[in-house]
């Protein structure tokens, strides 16, 4: 049902600059209006929390894929499909290019970035548990300068991370992989295509001289924030793969994920799924 939509003001800035000076104003009154597929839902409804945006869509400085020895750029307004058909990408990150294959349909994909899946914080994006299990980095830029910072520190609790209302997230930065690990990623909703996961999975490891090595575990839709399993990493580490350190690592996430009933499932099924696909990717370990 379609709600009293009230006045809104939007700005389209042409540079970066002249949208980080709009967002530098007022304490934090403005805010930055990406692909939008998730404010228009709100603004629909008549629900948008904020009155004033900075279009920031057609901003270059924001755009762009870049490949260098060590690492891939991602500007934060590259879309779903912009990942999905990068071949650099869907060769040495399968992950993230599943995971943007799997959110929401093909419009949704042309136009939903992944800055606005990272910013609008949601504990059950797509995006996030692979970007975190590829150890990415976010470059936040402001009127003062860059600065970089781990993603697996970005978000704090439901709805809170460490960027300032005047600081725009420019871009996603992944360090290139070692050749011979396992990606695994999984997303369990209550159909195939187009719903909000009850659980995702998406993991990386290899296998090193009989040992567990590199491991990387991350969960959406099992805490208030994209959680990376740091503690069944440990347990993981540097074991043999066996029936002991698999029993070792499930009674570890156990003990770290706290998932909550709601309306899309209940806490009991989602810590068995997490269970079932920790094992599961334990399986394809090579």
């Amino acid at each position: 049902m379609r709600g009293y939509v009230p006045t809104y003001s939007i700005i389209s800035p042409a540079k970066l600059a002249e949208a980080l000076d709009m967002l530098a104003q007022d304490n934090g009154a403005w805010k930055p209006f990406a692909g939008g597929t998730d404010l228009m839902v709100l603004l629909e409804a008549g629900r948008l929390p904020h009155k004033n945006y900075v279009n920031i869509w057609n901003l270059k400085e924001l755009r762009g894929i870049e490949v260098t020895d060590n690492q891939i750029t991602l500007g934060g307004l590259t879309t779903y499909t912009e990942v999905q058909n990068h071949p650099v990408l869907q060769q040495e990150f399968p992950m993230l290019c599943q995971a943007a294959k799997e959110t929401g349909g093909i419009a949704i994909q042309n136009r939903g970035t992944l800055g606005g899946n990272i910013v609008n914080a949601s504990p059950a994006a797509d995006s996030p548990p692979a970007l975190l299990a590829y150890d990415a980095e976010l470059e936040l830029v402001s009127k003062a300068g860059a600065r970089r910072i781990p993603y697996s520190g970005f978000h704090s609790g439901y709805k809170q991370m460490d960027i300032r209302p005047e600081e725009l997230l420019r871009a996603i930065n992944l360090p290139r992989r070692t050749k011979g690990l396992t990606h695994y990623y999984r997303k369990v909703g209550t159909r195939k295509a187009q719903a909000i996961s009850k659980v995702c999975f998406a993991a990386v490891a290899g296998v090193k001289d009989g040992e567990i090595d590199h491991v990387r575990i991350v969960l959406g839709s099992v805490a208030p924030i994209p959680l990376r399993c740091f503690k069944t990493e440990k347990v993981l580490h540097g074991q043999p793969l066996n029936g002991q350190t698999i029993a070792a690592a499930k009674q570890s996430l156990v003990d770290e994920i706290s998932p909550i009933d709601d309306i899309r499932s209940t806490k009991d099924y989602r810590l068995q799924v997490s269970l079932n696909l920790l094992e599961d990717f334990l399986s394809h370990l090579r």
